[in-house]
């Protein structure tokens, strides 16, 4: 390796370094707070005296995070599915299919992508309301797999149109129909685009707080996070039990990503790849 090359090398790593110490810091600084007991007082780094998981268990039963954790857990694994084949459907047709105004329907999904949420919040509540969706379950799954149908459609459009056009071509010579070359033969190449979106997908729809606060007024009814909004303002001084009620609410999120790391690293990748 040439002087250049090996300076390189060394200035990325040193970087990359750097940038793995500031992430893991607080996640670090958190764990070990959380291991103190009850109402002791932390300061910065400090190792526990006295391990203990006293925190855990008060944090646990105090903000009921069983019931929360499972209303999070039925409102992914509803809005996941959902927006993962509408998004897969809607991209493809726009991208693969000669859609009549495919570029005006198109731009209109990414002018969706410009919207916060705190924009549409309000707004979106009252057309709930309407309809009876507020307070209720399927009222924010609906509200987030539309959320997320922008990003979902362009994610899905780019990948379709980036895969080679003699795949479909081939398939429609040989008389397949636009449902079985989706079927049958991009959706079987298309795994990695797929799994890092519904990675994705759920990661924002278990992190989503101000749109469950604003649609579910019952807090037992709430989702972990807009549970432990609640639970911060309550335990404000008590920071190793704060310290674990966070932990169990990012718990889902680092475990759906360690065993779908592999496949969400490879989607990110493939379009620089290709």
């Amino acid at each position: 390796m040439s002087g250049g090359r090996r300076v390189e090398a060394t200035t990325t790593y040193a970087i990359l370094a750097v940038m793995s110490v500031v992430t893991l810091l607080p996640f670090v600084s958190i764990v070990l707070a959380s291991l103190n007991p009850p109402g002791t007082l932390v300061s910065g780094m400090a190792v526990p005296t006295h391990l203990s998981l006293e925190s855990f268990r008060e944090a646990w039963t105090t903000a009921s995070f069983g019931r929360l954790l499972w209303s999070s857990t039925k409102i992914c694994l509803a809005v996941v599915p959902i927006s993962v084949v509408c998004a897969t459907l809607a991209g493809y047709a726009l991208g693969t299919l000669r859609v009549p105004g495919a570029g005006w329907i198109f731009g209109g999904f990414l002018l969706g992508l410009t919207l916060p949420v705190e924009l549409i919040v309000i707004p979106l509540y009252f057309d709930l309301r309407a309809v009876g969706l507020t307070n209720s379950a399927w009222g924010v799954i609906l509200a987030e797999a539309g959320l997320f149908m922008p990003f979902g459609i362009f994610w899905m459009r780019t990948h379709f149109r980036s895969m080679p056009r003699e795949l479909v071509e081939a398939a429609q010579i040989d008389g397949a129909s636009s449902f079985t070359v989706l079927r049958r033969v991009l959706l079987p190449v298309s795994v990695p685009a797929l799994s890092t979106m519904a990675v994705l997908f759920f990661m924002w729809s278990w992190n989503q707080f101000l749109l469950v606060l604003i649609l579910i007024q019952d807090p037992s009814a709430r989702t972990a996070p807009a549970g432990l909004g609640f639970f911060v303002g309550q335990y404000s001084s008590d920071v190793p039990v704060l310290a674990a009620g966070t932990l169990v609410v990012i718990l889902p999120i680092l475990v759906v990503y360690l065993v779908f790391q592999r496949k969400f690293i490879s989607g990110m990748l493939q379009g620089a790849v290709k």
